[in-house]
């Protein structure tokens, strides 16, 4: 079995291309640039490793993986312009540079390009990829309309924002491993572990993302610090301190909501260490990861196969970015 890294330099040397005609200019080197402020490549890799189980890595494996890559591109396009973020990886996010209205029809190129990549996979499983991807492209702009519909909202719920993040993040984690299981031949049990799997996985590295985000190091995360903070968004930390911190420290996140102030980051940050936020976030990680691990244990291939699954999941809930 191939490490991530080693999988991740293989699915790198064939998608670090162009991907887009020349002309017009202006439409398709938006689109190249967010591909080429490279990300970690996590979806696609998990494609190759969950495909690894069961098979040798294929060509159908690198078009699924590149179908997924540039579909979660196209997500970060649009989620960017939305959540008015102006970084992206440490460098200007594309309606940054380019424009909203650039940036969009960028997303949407990418959109249809990741759609002529997955029509490459062979005819003996393209239907199911097709379905596979369909139903995770549709939730996937599901939980952007929760996450944005969230923003209007007082109070939102755990389990309301747990389907959000499910949908949004989760799912195409949880995609990217069964459509490689797919390719490689396996059984539907082994699909479905896969899925839940990445689902779970998806979920703790969600939790991790709202904590890097509130308390992460901006150098390291290339990304501006408390920027969800500063977009009201309900995340886990907010959504925690709203349940247990006290009647004075509610009235003051109200206050600090409905005003972006020169220390709002810093007023709410104190307020989430107050009633112990960030060390519940955590525990909320370990609890997702547990389960992810043990749908990964129930795959019925050797144990020695899914070595570098397990790394990979470890190392993810480690990263500092």
């Amino acid at each position: 079995m191939h490490s991530f890294q080693e999988l991740s330099a293989q699915f790198e040397e064939r998608f670090n291309v162009r991907h887009f005609p020349t002309h017009p200019q202006t439409l398709y080197d938006p689109a190249q640039y967010i591909l080429g402020i490279q990300g970690k490549r996590i979806r696609p890799v998990c494609v190759y490793m969950a495909n690894e189980l069961f098979t040798p890595v294929n060509d159908d494996a690198y078009h699924a993986g590149a179908s997924i890559e540039l579909f979660h591109n196209f997500s970060l396009i649009h989620d960017d312009i939305m959540d008015k973020a102006p970084l992206r990886r440490g460098m200007e996010t594309v309606h940054q540079k380019y424009g909203n209205n650039t940036a969009l029809l960028a997303g949407d190129v990418m959109f249809v390009t990741a759609y002529e990549n997955l029509g490459r996979i062979s005819a003996r499983y393209l239907p199911r990829s097709i379905e596979i991807f369909n139903k995770t492209a549709k939730e996937v702009c599901e939980g952007q309309q929760l996450d944005m519909d969230f923003e209007k909202m007082h109070d939102v719920k755990f389990d309301d924002y747990l389907k959000m993040i499910t949908l949004k993040t989760s799912v195409l984690v949880a995609a990217s491993l069964q459509m490689g299981a797919v390719l490689g031949g396996a059984g539907l049990g082994n699909q479905d572990h896969l899925y839940e799997f990445g689902k779970n996985l998806g979920i703790a590295f969600q939790v991790q993302d709202d904590f890097l985000d509130a308390f992460g190091d901006a150098s390291k995360t290339g990304k501006q610090q408390g920027g969800d903070i500063l977009a009201n968004k309900k995340t886990f930390l907010l959504i925690h301190a709203r349940e247990y911190c006290s009647n004075a420290a509610n009235t003051e996140l109200d206050d600090l909501i409905k005003n972006n102030t020169a220390d709002k980051v810093e007023k709410v940050l104190q307020i989430y260490k107050d009633c112990k936020a960030d060390n519940w976030s955590a525990e909320l990680k370990d609890k997702y990861y547990n389960i992810a691990i043990k749908h990964l244990e129930d795959v019925a291939v050797l144990d020695s196969r899914k070595t570098e699954l397990k790394k990979l999941a470890a190392d993810l809930m480690m990263r500092e970015k």
